[in-house]
């Protein structure tokens, strides 16, 4: 079997979900109008804390800050904080049971799946908050409130390289939710226990930055961090050349670690899982 036999069937899950998920146009106008209420709202808060004499010292600057909130809100259907409903649909009805009888690779399957219905979820809003923020702020001469531009091309670069592997990172971290549903018959309890981690972790409340100084060496270093906090950092240059590197292959080693113990934890819930009724 040729590599492009091998991996046709995943492509076309990933294609069919998301391809599906982009017809949700409603969807994502409504979130897109939710990311910004919500978004001006921080980056007031932003604001009035910048004008205080406690931010003096602050590693990052009030454009940056600003940036970032906008940056995390355009990319908020990236955080891994809720399973993939169909995986939840499916092991619900029973309809898992198909999946366990196709001749692939069900974590394949499945990440393929989950990937597609993240990826269609982002695309739209990041486009939307950058259109808003980037575009529509300045000419509105609100420019000081605006979604900056990085300092460089490498910078833009690093960027688009993190975010394509947070996409993975999140995946892969979406599928440890899958299979948590999977083994417990229920998605909600999970899902209810990962909504606040992941939006104080990855960075998506606040900077990580702007977190406690004694904490900085473990944020940066969990996985989660990889997901928002690390793109946004390369975005803005604070880290470059060796750093940059380093925060990709910390991102890169996140994946493999997470995707094998999801693989591992997918085959031992698949061995034991049972699909009653008929």
């Amino acid at each position: 079997m040729t590599p492009r036999e091998f991996l046709r069937p995943y492509v076309a899950a990933f294609a069919s979900r998301f391809l599906q998920m982009l017809q949700y146009r409603t969807a994502a106008y409504a979130g897109f109008a939710t990311q910004c209420w919500w978004g001006g709202i921080k980056v007031m808060v932003l604001a009035a804390f910048y004008g205080s004499a406690a931010a003096a010292d602050a590693p990052m600057t009030l454009a940056q800050a600003i940036t970032y909130t906008w940056l995390a809100q355009g990319l908020l259907a990236l955080l891994p904080w809720l399973g993939d409903p169909e995986v939840a649909l499916s092991v619900r009805t029973g309809a898992v049971a198909y999946d366990r009888l196709r001749p692939v690779n069900v974590y394949a399957l499945w990440f393929a799946r989950s990937a597609g219905w993240i990826a269609a979820r982002v695309l739209p809003r990041v486009a939307l908050m950058a259109a808003f923020a980037a575009i529509a702020l300045p000419l509105a001469g609100l420019g000081d409130w605006a979604w900056q531009p990085p300092p460089d091309v490498a910078a833009g670069a690093a960027f688009v390289v993190s975010s394509l592997l947070s996409l993975l990172l999140s995946t892969s971290l979406v599928m440890l939710l899958n299979i948590a549903a999977a083994s417990a018959l229920n998605e909600r309890g999970i899902n209810a226990l990962a909504a606040p981690v992941v939006i104080v972790f990855s960075g998506n409340l606040l900077p990580l930055v702007l977190l406690p100084d004694a904490w900085q060496p473990l944020l940066l270093l969990q996985p989660l961090a990889g997901v928002m906090d690390i793109p946004a950092r390369l975005y803005f240059g604070q880290l470059a050349g060796a750093g940059a590197l380093a925060a990709i292959g910390l991102q890169c080693i996140w994946i493999a670690v997470v995707v094998a113990i999801g693989h591992a934890s997918m085959t031992r819930t698949m061995r034991r899982l049972e699909v009653q009724g008929g």
